[in-house]
């Protein structure tokens, strides 16, 4: 099977997966005890806050351990929803992952609004300097780059807005990190990541936040992470997220060349299959993530699942959109802010490769996408009277 669901979840790479071993050995005390073993692991702890603070660009003071995104982006949405005042609104990009727009909804049921997208997946910026200069909200928050269509947003310009505004700016960032540089995230004040999306383990992320000034806790308990998040730290999986990080940062060297492969593999979809379209064509983007319209193969509903179950077949795994969104029946909300119709988005698949992957990967994913199309095309055309 060839693996092309990397911005879901990717394997780990040998140096997460060799740090997490050491660390399950070396670190068996909890970091919280008195004891020589608990401070053992306590200056683990601390080392992996003063590298990941180094990478970013901030005080390791503001790094907060989580299980991951998804528990950051509702610590973030959690701390604003009672920081802010009753009456304060929060923009959020509609392009938002789904943890982000549904975190959102629950702590400012009435009070955000969404910043509009172009079809190309970028927000407006225009829109956003146009309606900062009316009101300013509580918070805004822009993600680094697009989970589904992996179209980079203009989160510096939009951090330097927030800061000319004096308006907190809060940024997702689980699929920029590993893939693009860290440095600069640290300068939002409010920076989300998670390991799995850069070949460490599930269930460990981060939250960086200003460490002055008080931050609401989500999860309540022990006063762990300076009283911001309670609950016995993961070292193991913290140290592992480390390591993959920082293996990510020295891969990025041939970002370039695998970028060349993602657009070869682009421009051959669309001689190759009449009538396909990439999503966010004529944007920057992230170099591993290809989304495209596939072409009309027919009639009726599932054209996604039948293009996904068919690749399935011939050896590739594949995605139609953000993984903590399948199952839904409604068409991607990501789509739809661009401007797409329901019916296309039921057409979109998502290709996502990783740093293991291959030119040959993707050609051999290109003569799959034909042989499928191939396959549709029969199975759909009428039979001879």
């Amino acid at each position: 099977m060839i693996y092309f669901d990397h911005n879901a979840t990717t394997p780990v790479l040998p140096q997460a997966r060799d740090a997490w071993l050491e660390a399950t050995e070396k670190y068996i005390g909890n970091p919280s005890s008195p004891h020589r073993l608990g401070a053992r692991a306590e200056v683990a702890m601390q080392n992996a806050r003063e590298r990941l603070a180094a990478l970013l660009g901030c005080d390791a003071l503001d790094i907060v351990w989580t299980s991951g995104a998804t528990e950051s982006n509702n610590m973030a949405l959690h701390h604003f929803a009672w920081a802010l005042p009753k009456e304060a609104e929060i923009w959020i990009s509609a392009t938002e992952h789904p943890c982000v727009l549904e975190a959102a909804a629950h702590g400012f049921p009435k009070r955000h609004r969404l910043i509009p997208a172009k079809r190309s997946g970028r927000i407006d910026l225009d829109w956003l300097r146009q309606e900062g200069r009316r009101k300013r909200p509580g918070l805004i928050a822009v993600m680094a780059a697009n989970n589904e269509t992996g179209v980079l947003q203009p989160w510096r310009e939009v951090s330097a807005l927030c800061g000319e505004w004096g308006v907190p700016f809060f940024c997702d960032a689980a699929q920029w990190m590993g893939k693009m540089p860290c440095d600069g995230l640290g300068d939002c004040d409010f920076v989300s990541g998670c390991a799995h999306k850069f070949g460490g383990p599930k269930g460990v992320g981060f939250l960086k936040c200003r460490a002055k000034g008080r931050v609401h806790p989500l999860l309540r308990g022990g006063k762990q992470e300076e009283g911001r998040r309670a609950g016995t730290e993961n070292v193991a999986s913290v140290l592992s997220m480390l390591a993959a990080l920082e293996a990510c940062e020295t891969f990025r060297k041939q970002n370039e060349l695998r970028m060349s492969w993602r657009r070869n593999f682009e421009a051959r979809l669309l001689k190759e299959l009449p009538g396909s379209e990439i999503v966010g064509a004529g944007e920057e983007r992230l170099w591993n993530t290809a989304s495209a319209l596939m072409p009309e193969t027919g009639p009726g509903p599932g054209g996604q699942q039948r293009w996904v179950v068919k690749l399935d077949k011939f050896g590739f795994a594949v995605s139609t959109g953000s993984a903590c969104a399948s199952g839904r029946e409604e068409p991607s909300h990501v789509l739809a802010a661009m401007g797409y119709e329901a019916g296309q988005a039921g057409r979109v698949l998502r290709f996502s490769s990783g740093w293991q992957t291959t030119e040959a990967d993707w050609e051999a994913l290109m003569e799959g996408l034909i042989k499928v199309h191939t396959t549709i095309r029969t199975a759909r055309s009428p039979m001879p009277s």
